[in-house]
């Protein structure tokens, strides 16, 4: 996700296999979380390599084949921890990096028939999720439970509740959807 020439040669070899690209969800992540008087620079430009410019290189890569063709859709996995979380001020700014990156790329992308959305989830079981609790020595069950008890819904996400909203916006259905960051995360926080 970090390196240009990588994420240009995926989207060139989609392009060859296929025939064009019609949709690039960027969606990778890491985690370096600490307070910030304890985060490294390193760990601060770590994630946001990974997911702010990540996020960049992947648009920018798609848009190159989806502007002749005037059609495309664009996904940008953002965070619920864009909006601040104890902890995480690489994460969250990151993630709320990606919001205005897909706003912006709504603007400039529209007129070419290429919608940019942002998805940003809350807590989920992931491996990535599941490593924070194997990290921090803690039970995944009972960090699961603890996420949950923050949740209006009262469990933490599955992958397939995110995945759904995704196939969503990458649908013709979706088609007047754009510059939006869609929240799945059982609810706002209270």
């Amino acid at each position: 996700m970090t390196d240009r020439a990588s994420v240009e040669t995926a989207f060139q070899q989609v392009e060859r296999a296929f025939g064009r690209v019609d949709a690039a969800v960027a969606c990778a992540g890491i985690l370096r979380d600490n307070l910030l008087f304890r985060m490294s620079e390193e760990d601060w430009d770590d994630v946001m390599d990974v997911h702010l410019r990540g996020a960049f290189l992947v648009a920018r890569a798609a848009q190159g084949l989806m502007v002749p063709r005037r059609a495309g859709r664009i996904i940008l996995l953002s965070s619920i921890s864009a909006l601040g979380l104890r902890g995480q001020a690489n994460y969250a700014a990151a993630k709320a990096g990606i919001q205005g990156l897909a706003r912006t790329l709504a603007i400039e992308l529209g007129p070419f028939g290429i919608t940019t959305n942002a998805v940003a989830p809350g807590y989920v079981d992931t491996a990535m999720t599941r490593a924070v609790a194997a990290r921090q020595n803690l039970d995944w069950d009972a960090l699961a439970e603890a996420w949950a008890k923050e949740v209006p819904l009262g469990r933490i996400a599955r992958p397939r509740d995110i995945s759904v909203v995704i196939a969503f916006l990458l649908s013709d259905d979706a088609a007047y959807v754009n510059g939006q960051t869609i929240y799945v995360a059982g609810g706002p926080r209270g």
